[in-house]
């Protein structure tokens, strides 16, 4: 469904003087830096499969989105939807009635229109049959919520709102692929896991390809079974979530409270290094060990610890993909704008 062939984009910085006349002289010169915002990337995406496109800022995933969607043409190497350019004149058109986009900081809605008569104007400039379409909106309307406020001008919606009426527009003409770039910035808890809740519903029911952009980590093990992570415009890893995870080892945090207390010394004696580390609070009531889950199950060690002890509650806790990155990161030296220190 997508294909990226070593994909270069550049743009072009211009070399400011310096004061006030340097800074004059910059407006008519056309001395200029050119910067690589993407580094050769190859990639392909199946048809229905959800990808995390994720990386630090400045690290070129809304460039990507920009170029595979149309809006920015690459200045090196191809990329194809669905076999076609979309970033070619004569191809265009078709490109973009099988895609949908939406961008977290930006809207595709009109400010003063009702919601009613924007899914009027976006029927006709994506040819979407009447019938479809009353059967299509119906189904989002339904799914997202948003009846109560259908009426309403876009400008007067709140922020979740929009949100949700940004992705019933990129929806309405059934697009085989979504790319989505941060689509829950800014959303309070409630209403990002209403809105994750509802990608997965549309992605699993339509068969849609899913790029998704974020800085939320949760949204990729909630969303996408296969991670991209950029790094200054090159593919750092392309893979699995579970194998980004075991590249640093693939723990669990282990936490029972017993009526007795734990003698941690013995349970590392058994299990060796697959205890990573223990923690003991209240007394030795309290106990928390983190264990290698490559070399340890999380049931072989709770076995033996309800075996030894009456345990009055047990708690699990997986290693999050958050702190995955965050050591991929630290390890490749990647800075807060996402390039190499």
């Amino acid at each position: 469904m997508i294909e990226l062939k070593n994909v270069e984009k550049y743009f072009k910085k211009p070399i400011r003087g310096k004061g006030v006349w340097g800074m004059f002289k910059t407006l008519f010169s056309r001395k200029h830096t050119l910067v690589k915002a993407v580094d050769g990337v190859s990639f392909t995406v199946d048809d229905g499969e959800c990808v995390g496109y994720i990386g630090a800022n400045g690290a070129g995933k809304s460039t990507t989105i920009k170029m595979m969607s149309g809006i920015l043409t690459p200045t090196a190497g191809e990329i194809l939807i669905d076999g076609k350019h979309p970033y070619k004149s004569k191809e265009r058109n078709a490109v973009l009635k099988t895609i949908g986009v939406v961008f977290g900081q930006k809207t595709q809605l009109w400010y003063d229109l009702p919601l009613t008569e924007t899914y009027e104007l976006l029927k006709y400039i994506y040819d979407v049959p009447e019938d479809e379409y009353k059967r299509r909106i119906g189904e989002l309307i339904e799914l997202l919520d948003m009846k109560p406020f259908m009426d309403a001008p876009v400008r007067t919606l709140s922020l979740g709102q929009r949100m949700r009426a940004d992705l019933a527009a990129a929806m309405l003409h059934n697009p085989k692929t979504l790319f989505l770039d941060e689509p829950t910035i800014g959303l309070d808890v409630l209403v990002k896991r209403n809105l994750i809740d509802a990608i997965n519903k549309l992605k699993t029911e339509y068969n849609t390809t899913l790029i998704l952009t974020t800085h939320a980590m949760s949204d990729i093990e909630l969303l996408c079974n296969r991670v991209i992570i950029l790094d200054a415009g090159k593919v750092l890893f392309d893979g699995s979530l579970e194998s980004v995870k075991h590249m640093f080892g693939d723990s669990r945090d282990i936490t029972v409270r017993t009526k007795s207390p734990v003698d941690c010394d013995s349970v590392k004696a058994k299990f060796g290094d697959a205890i990573l580390k223990s923690d003991l609070s209240d007394g030795g009531h309290n106990v928390t060990f983190t264990i290698d889950a490559v070399k340890l199950g999380s049931g072989e060690l709770l076995g033996h610890l309800l075996s030894q002890y009456e345990a009055e509650d047990v708690k699990i806790a997986e290693t999050g993909i958050e702190q995955v990155v965050e050591k991929l990161y630290k390890k490749t030296g990647v800075t807060a704008e996402g390039s190499g220190e």
